[in-house]
């Protein structure tokens, strides 16, 4: 037993000293894969909403009564349904390793192993939520409520992207007042746009198939409603380029550029999403455009939140890892 238990301590503490110990490419790659599963969860739970197939295994946790998986009898809703859950299984996988991978760098990166942490905690409270909606017969604020925490994942796993090349946030403004106010205003915007777009897809035909139940709102109205943030984002997202390509008032050349990039970002992404937004309503709201619609909703909210994250400078981190254990830096996430 002794023997076990010491041949498990050396092939820990071997794991261990293989983990990163410094952000390395192993770091990067699984904090862009843990940014893209969720952009891709999107995509799939749309497919689910958009082809009726939100109940295509119409219980939870299993598929069927008897079974965890889709048979050939429930057709292609149950495959659509089946592969959706499935992906979360990728989620997790994808999740503990780069939590694991953040495990060297717990102490001297405090704010990456509370985004990675954050991320794991919210796949079982993702599954409950997903659970619930199956048993609650797809409703839809219940729908619209697990479409917004996988919002708020899309933001986390950003952050984390962001946090893992630019470092911890710093105390130093780069950018003035005035334009940290837009800026803000802009991703309030962005918020309210989201959030009037979920309930326009509730209220609308693409809520599920014709027996799942809509939230009873004008479809119609709500489709002007969600027109009028979104441009007034498209507006405030312009006068922050204006504002980059001018550049006074930002506190060196390298935050400028940051700025610059990020908000070109921003603006092309909305110019695809006005542009589908259009096509979409004057061809009848196809599946296909809605979809794309849903996906680059995940991906702006991504851009916002990568652009609001360069108000501040990040924090000079030594090239060195730490000795000892100690922290380089006491880091906020924001």
């Amino acid at each position: 037993m002794k023997r076990a238990i010491s041949a498990i301590s050396v092939l820990w503490s071997r794991f261990y000293l293989w983990l990163p110990d410094r952000i390395d490419r192993r770091v990067r790659v699984l904090a862009w894969l843990s940014l893209v599963i969720q952009v891709v969860l999107v995509g799939t739970g749309g497919a689910v909403r958009l082809t009726g197939s939100g109940l295509g295994c119409p219980t939870w946790p299993r598929c069927t009564a008897d079974s965890f998986v889709n048979t050939q009898e429930m057709g292609i809703h149950g495959v659509i349904e089946f592969t959706n859950r499935m992906l979360t299984f990728v989620l997790v996988i994808i999740a503990i390793a780069v939590f694991v991978a953040i495990l060297r760098l717990r102490r001297s990166r405090p704010e990456l192993f509370v985004l990675t942490l954050l991320q794991g905690l919210s796949i079982p409270f993702q599954a409950v939520l997903g659970g619930i909606t199956v048993l609650t017969g797809l409703n839809p604020y219940i729908v619209g409520a697990h479409f917004i925490v996988s919002i708020l994942l899309v933001v986390i796993t950003a952050m984390l992207v962001y946090r893992v090349y630019n470092g911890p946030r710093g105390t130093v403004r780069s950018a003035s007042s005035w334009f940290l106010i837009v800026t803000h205003v802009t991703s309030l915007l962005v918020a309210i746009t989201v959030v009037v777009g979920i309930l326009t897809t509730g209220s609308g035909p693409h809520a599920g198939d014709a027996k799942t139940p809509r939230n009873g709102l004008d479809s119609e109205f709500l489709q002007h409603l969600h027109s009028w943030p979104a441009y007034t984002l498209f507006g405030a997202t312009i006068l922050l380029v204006i504002a980059a390509v001018v550049g006074r008032g930002f506190s060196s050349p390298e935050a400028l550029g940051k700025v610059r990039r990020h908000s070109v970002l921003l603006l092309a992404i909305e110019i695809v999403q006005i542009i589908v937004g259009i096509s979409q309503a004057r061809l009848g709201l196809p599946e296909i455009l809605v979809g794309i619609h849903m996906v680059l909703a995940a991906m702006l909210v991504a851009a916002m939140t990568a652009f609001v994250l360069t108000l501040r400078s990040p924090v000079e981190l030594s090239v060195a890892p730490p000795s000892r254990g100690r922290p380089v830096a006491a880091a906020r996430i924001l």
